[in-house]
């Protein structure tokens, strides 16, 4: 009998079914600071059971620089808005400049926040529902902010958690060099001073293969240098114009070294601290 009702079509689902309708993959690529920004909230431990607070982090996705940051009681839409006014003023960003990505949190997609990007010219974007790897970056943003041998198991209050992070993302923008932006920190990548830095750790390296080239059995080594593209599920031809940092490899140990010397003579370059809301 089934097999007749599946050949004339009538076997099938007679119930009413919830029609999913077609999310598009967001495709979003940087090729400059201040282009797309991620942004995304995670809970932090407080005294005790039951109490969290909320940080709020807004990131250059090209330069991973925290361009603002909160930290509050509770996911709040008017908190949000604060942020990201506050964030757009002090980088001065254009209209139809900035891009903001987000996943789908209910202070993301509320009204609230589309209302102020339109009213700064600025577009929004957010991840598919129930996939988790659409906003990579944040998400790997908040797991550096979380494993770092410092960060406190609890926070007895907001002001402990805001004076934490203060000095946190200090270091981080400032102090912290970044493995997939080729050993620079975010600020130096977000104000373009790493071309610099660069060029004087090219120079340590070129002299350190002209005074002993057997070192190098791969040939010249060039300095690690950022990324000219950063994509949120990017195709084939974005992945291949973004390679692996060479500083990731474990056969450029004595190049490594070598950068690490010349690291200590760029360190006196000022750069700029994140701005808290």
């Amino acid at each position: 009998m089934y097999r007749i009702l599946q050949e004339t079509g009538a076997a099938k689902e007679r119930r009413a079914q919830r029609r999913h309708p077609a999310y598009i993959k967001p495709q979003l690529i940087a090729e400059a600071p201040n282009q797309i920004w991620t942004w995304d909230i995670s809970k932090l431990p407080g005294h005790c059971k039951g109490i969290i607070f909320c940080l709020y982090v807004l990131l250059d996705k090209f330069s991973r620089y925290v361009v603002g940051w909160t930290i509050e009681e509770t996911e709040s839409t008017t908190a949000a808005k604060r942020l990201v006014k506050h964030a757009v003023d002090h980088q001065g960003v254009d209209p139809d400049q900035l891009t903001i990505h987000a996943d789908r949190g209910a202070p993301m997609t509320s009204k609230g926040p589309y209302a102020l990007f339109d009213s700064l010219g600025v577009r929004g974007a957010h991840s598919r529902p129930r996939v988790s790897n659409d906003n990579p970056y944040s998400e790997a943003h908040f797991k550096t902010v979380k494993y770092h041998p410092l960060y406190p198991k609890r926070f007895t209050g907001l002001a402990e958690a805001r004076h934490y992070f203060d000095r946190w993302f200090g270091w981080y923008n400032r102090q912290h060099h970044h493995i997939n932006l080729g050993l620079f920190t975010p600020a130096q990548v977000h104000d373009g001073s790493y071309r610099e830095i660069q060029a004087t750790r090219q120079q340590a390296l070129d002299e350190a293969y002209r005074q002993h080239p057997e070192r190098f059995v791969k040939g010249p080594p060039r300095a690690p240098t950022v990324p000219r593209r950063v994509a949120i599920n990017p195709d084939s031809h974005d992945e291949a114009a973004n390679p692996t940092p060479r500083s990731q490899d474990h056969h450029n140990a004595p190049m490594n070294r070598e950068l690490r010397k010349a690291q200590d003579a760029t360190e006196a370059h000022p750069t700029r601290q994140g701005e808290k809301s």
